[in-house]
């Protein structure tokens, strides 16, 4: 009951090839190499498009002097 043997695996081939036939199969495993390459590619160019800006300057304080007038209400 444990793994199964060559012969499973071979049964269990020939079954999902005559579901789907050759040709299918080809396409969809070139269709997952395409995403997997895709895929590479995103995450290794994502951290080389990326310009590196200097360091922004140290925050200073700044404050914002308004004169407020009150409206007498009649």
């Amino acid at each position: 009951m444990g793994s199964m043997s060559w012969i499973h695996w071979a049964i269990v081939l020939v079954v999902v090839i005559l579901i789907f036939g050759t040709k299918k199969l080809g396409n969809m495993g070139g269709d997952i190499g395409k995403a997997v390459k895709g895929f590479k590619d995103g995450v290794k160019g994502s951290d080389e498009d990326k310009p590196v800006a200097p360091p922004a300057p140290p925050a200073t304080p700044s404050t914002i002097d308004v004169d407020v007038k009150e409206k007498n209400k009649l």
